[in-house]
């Protein structure tokens, strides 16, 4: 902290809002969200839950040593494995640090069979062996907002005493209300002792859609830390959104005089990034990063718009890294209109990915007669290292028709070697589906299969989203063309793909 006003923004969505079901990112990916978290200011990034798994310890670890602004975080719960696991892979980062927690409500305090001294000595014992550790400790009471008052008291103040820098507090599924939230910040600082040398945070979910206004009213009453995530991505109904509460802390400046860090041009870009790499589309009315948060069709809005933009718009669509306005591009347009518009798009581009970029996009322009926005936006989600692709699409033909079982006439490479199956199938998704299978056999279930158009009228781009579950492994597979049909193959196909990444990277490692 180097201000009274400022505002730490501490990121989980590598970490809470990566256990939202299907949301699961690869190793490369949890890399790429975590570096532009880095570059937009993020205060802290919650890398992981180092103990969960190998990938999420390498992932914590890679992360930690590639930061070059961040503070580094690990979850880990209140026992010596955890924080020590943890540890080995935040240390690498120039400043690390230690998040544990326990819960504390009634509830929560029934699921380890522990009384209220027995897990008072706990915490102490936790917090004081990651302090030994790391000098950046952070403790969380799970479930603070439903903990008796007096016993909330009683344990931030041992966490304090054994070294913790933040207190933490979560409403973990969404009970308080914004009262009710900044009473409780306001009751800590007052009573705990040496509640004023720490940093006091609030981590809200949206179980009632209250998460932004219960974080705002926390900050109101004193915490200095909001817990958020990319999209309000966590689990259930999500957590804290940190464009929202950022975005809230900007434009009402003069009733909440606080400030973060955070570069908010670069908050749509991250935004697009997030919704793609988890398999999670933004809602189209989603505060701020919504397809619709600026759009205006009604008839006095576009004349008031007109006039003057504050008539109906209280933020830039600069502000969060927008173009102001929907320009389509077409067939002749050139690179340097595509990346133009793309930069307007909050995507900067290099020379080798604008080039395969730029094909894409003039093989759509031949399909479409203008490309929209919001077309490049699923034609960046593709991709572009498709070439090394286990299974690559070479060509489908579909046939349908009354009173006949559609059929797919398919052609894949996989690792090179060319496949030509037939297959039939209920519908001609399912015929598609089927011959994949044919030819690339897997027992991974289908859990979600779902298909919305990015633009309007009838030559509009459809964005396939296909969730597969394996053995506790969920992978995600995406993919955007003119034809539904075509979109759902390469969909299912990259999910497959992914699959095959997961696989090899969960494999046990060879005996000897």
């Amino acid at each position: 902290m180097t201000h009274p006003d400022h505002v730490l923004i501490f990121d989980t969505t590598l970490r809470d809002g990566e256990q939202s079901p299907g949301a699961t990112m690869t190793h490369e990916e949890k890399l790429e969200i975590a570096s532009l978290l880095d570059e937009m200011g993020v205060d802290i990034i919650e890398a992981g839950f180092p103990i969960a798994s190998e990938g999420d310890f390498a992932a914590v670890s890679e992360i930690a040593k590639l930061a070059k602004n961040s503070v580094i975080c690990g979850l880990a719960r209140a026992n010596f494995k955890d924080i020590d696991r943890c540890w080995e892979a935040v240390k690498h980062a120039e400043r690390p640090r230690i998040h544990t927690f326990i819960g504390t409500s009634p509830l929560h305090r029934d699921i380890p069979k522990l009384d209220k001294d027995q897990m008072a000595d706990l915490i102490h014992e936790t917090v004081t062996h990651a302090r030994n550790l790391c000098d950046n400790v952070q403790w969380s009471p799970m479930d603070a907002t439903r903990t008796e008052h007096d016993y909330l008291c009683r344990v931030i103040e041992i966490a304090i005493k054994a070294g913790a820098t933040t207190i933490n507090i979560p409403d973990t599924v969404g009970y308080t209300a914004p009262r009710e939230s900044a009473d409780l910040i306001r009751m800590l600082i007052e009573k705990v002792p040496g509640a004023d040398e720490v940093v006091f945070a609030t981590h809200c979910h949206n179980d009632l859609g209250m998460a932004t206004a219960n974080s705002l009213a926390a900050v109101e009453a004193g915490a200095r830390q909001i817990e958020c995530t990319i999209n309000g991505l966590g689990e259930r109904a999500g957590n804290t959104a940190l464009e929202e509460v950022v975005m809230a802390l900007k434009v009402r400046h003069d009733i909440m005089p606080y400030h973060t860090r955070i570069d908010t041009t670069k908050i749509i870009n991250i935004s697009h990034r997030v919704a793609q790499v988890s398999g999670f589309p933004v809602q189209f009315n989603k505060a701020i990063v919504g397809k619709n948060a600026f759009a205006h069709e009604s008839g006095i809005h576009q004349d008031g718009m007109l006039k003057n933009a504050e008539t109906f718009e209280i933020m830039r669509p600069a502000d969060i890294g927008l173009a102001g306005t929907s320009l389509p591009l077409g067939k002749h347009s050139g690179r340097a209109a595509l990346r133009a518009k793309l930069k307007d798009l909050g995507y900067d581009v290099g020379d080798n990915q604008l080039k395969d970029v730029f094909v894409r996009f003039k093989e759509l322009a031949d399909r479409k007669k203008e490309v929209f926005d919001e077309d490049l936006i699923a034609l960046m989600s593709e991709g572009t290292d498709a070439e090394h692709d286990h299974i690559q699409l070479q060509s489908l033909k579909v046939v349908t028709g009354t009173g006949m079982a559609p059929e797919a006439d398919l052609v894949v490479t996989v690792d090179g070697v060319e496949h030509h199956v037939v297959s039939s199938g209920d519908g001609p998704v399912d015929a598609v589906f089927s011959a994949v299978k044919q030819v690339v056999p897997h027992s991974a279930r289908l859990a979600l299969y779902q298909v919305h158009a990015v633009t309007g009228g009838t030559d509009a781009q459809a964005t396939v989203s296909v969730r597969l579950e394996e053995d506790g492994k969920i992978v995600v597979g995406q993919s955007a063309d003119t034809d539904t049909i075509v979109a759902s193959a390469k969909a299912y196909i990259n999910a497959i793909n992914n699959l095959i990444v997961r696989r090899q990277k969960t494999a046990p490692a060879p005996t000897m």
